[in-house]
């Protein structure tokens, strides 16, 4: 599916899945929310064609996603923003 995006290749991802996994252990999450980040991530690289400066809040919104689904007390809104350094408001 990496073949399929224009602007950001396979090291771009590794990045961003590292960083989410710090992101995870940060706000001490169930690893079971980080693989199902990484999922919803790969199913919408499959399909979107995702511009480099958007990777990161695809990368956010997937972890709220996965958060919200697995995690009893998923973190608010607004550590989300804190965590992208407020680039997405």
């Amino acid at each position: 599916y990496m073949s399929k995006q224009s602007d950001i290749n396979a090291e771009m991802r590794h990045i961003l899945i590292d960083w989410l996994a710090d992101v995870v252990v940060e706000y001490d999450l169930q690893l079971e929310t980080l693989h199902l980040t990484v999922s919803l991530i790969d199913r919408t690289l499959s399909v979107v064609d995702c511009p480099r400066l958007k990777l990161q809040l695809i990368g956010a919104a997937a972890v709220m996603v996965a958060a919200k689904y697995e995690e009893i007390y998923p973190p608010p809104l607004k550590e989300y923003v804190y965590i992208t350094d407020d680039t997405y408001s």
